[in-house]
């Protein structure tokens, strides 16, 4: 498949260790090693080495930042547990089995927050074109309660700050397998944002939402449009679902700036979800958005991580790809994993790394152009969607 040139945007990208305190327990699903191992194999792939790429380190984030996005009184509880974790809020969605409470939870989940803020602001400032938080993407997290592995929803907070410094269109993109349901919540009213989230099914996937009529407030209607795939659902089934709804509705609505979740734990081998994505249809899905913000955005794009849980085989791979690809220098996927890479996780983890960069997937979708199948699940999915938003954008749900 050949993939679109584009002349290297300066890009920023957020990392410091200190994002590895944002740790539940040893044997919690969202383990900081991934976010490690992703630094790992970037930087010995040399994707820090072009001279458009700069490394950044995140601050922890105010409580007046957290604010724009999360009740006071949650944020003082989050504080509370995170100094004495004896203590649970089950209410604030603190001290469950998704989101137990540990020392330090405040400023660990912060300091993700400040990493996309910062991020959102060097945009903004026309200091970057391009920007990558891997470490954020925390996408459950709502107003005033914690959810799904989320503490504070950072990619929110970068949105926000986006708006507050004049942006008046932003698209915001979740390619997670699960519903992108806090994000989405935050921004319900607001006809400013438009919240676009492909994933599987509230039928058979946590948190249970994101279905085709959930299509925004009374006074933002078709500001958030829902994809809600099949269980089972592979490459195929899911590009041709991305292809049907999600560009035409990002050029209809013409955002400024692109902020985008990428969730990796859609892969076949991730044990979290029943999807079957390849890592090539994942970094498929980066060069489509990459290629969104240079047609419509002058290049101007966020992205973060997310979801994820295969931490030592799937996640590095699929984020140092998108890394890559946001700094206009994107990873051929026969490009051989590097042996030190493979020896290290086979050292420290006891697992096997894949010897390349992609997955040798076949990837192949069938245009909606040429016709769709109404016994076919997912064109029923795809169906019901564009039949809710695309007339709210001036868009024919048939043949647009």
């Amino acid at each position: 498949m050949l993939e679109p040139e584009h002349a290297p945007r300066p890009t920023l990208v957020m990392w410091d260790e200190q994002y590895l305190k944002y740790k539940f327990s040893d044997w919690h699903p969202m383990h900081p090693c991934r976010l490690d191992l992703t630094h790992r194999l970037s930087d010995q792939l040399e994707v820090f080495n072009a001279p458009n790429v700069s490394l950044a380190p995140p601050e922890v984030a105010e409580d007046a930042v957290l604010a724009t996005v999360h009740e006071q009184s949650y944020i003082d509880q989050v504080r509370k547990v995170s100094a004495d974790p004896t203590l649970v809020a089950e209410e604030f969605g603190l001290g469950t089995e998704d989101d137990p409470v540990f020392a330090g939870m405040h400023e660990a989940a912060a300091r993700i927050v400040g990493g996309s803020v910062i991020a959102a602001e060097a945009i903004m400032d026309e200091r970057t074109v391009r920007a990558v938080n891997f470490a954020g993407g925390m996408h459950h997290a709502a107003r005033s309660k914690a959810s799904g592995f989320c503490i504070y929803n950072d990619a929110a907070a970068a949105i926000f700050r986006m708006l507050e410094r004049g942006a008046q269109r932003i698209v915001y993109i979740d390619v997670d397998a699960h519903h992108g349901d806090g994000t989405e919540s935050i921004f319900w009213d607001d006809e400013r944002v438009l919240t676009i989230s492909i994933h599987e099914s509230g039928l058979s996937l946590f948190p249970g939402t994101g279905f085709a009529n959930e299509i925004g407030g009374k006074n933002a209607e078709g500001s958030a449009v829902n994809i809600a795939i099949p269980a089972m659902t592979g490459d195929a089934g899911w590009l041709r679902a991305f292809h049907a709804v999600i560009p035409q509705l990002v050029r209809a609505f013409k955002p400024e700036i692109i902020v985008s979740q990428h969730g990796c734990d859609a892969h076949r081998d991730d044990d979290m979800t029943n999807l079957k994505l390849s890592v090539d249809a994942q970094r498929q899905a980066a060069l489509d958005i990459s290629q969104l913000a240079d047609e419509l955005c002058e290049g101007r794009w966020l992205a973060t991580g997310g979801g994820g849980y295969n931490v030592t085989g799937v996640v590095p791979r699929t984020w140092t790809h998108l890394t890559a690809i946001a700094a206009g220098k994107p990873i051929p996927l026969r490009t051989y994993v590097p042996e030190t890479f493979r020896r290290h996780v086979l050292e420290t983890y006891g697992r096997a790394m894949p010897y390349l960069m992609g997955d040798d997937a076949q990837l192949w979708w069938r245009n909606w152009e040429i016709g769709y199948d109404p016994a076919d699940p997912v064109d029923r999915t795809i169906i019901a969607t564009r039949k809710e938003v695309f007339p709210l954008f001036g868009l024919d749900p048939w043949f647009d």
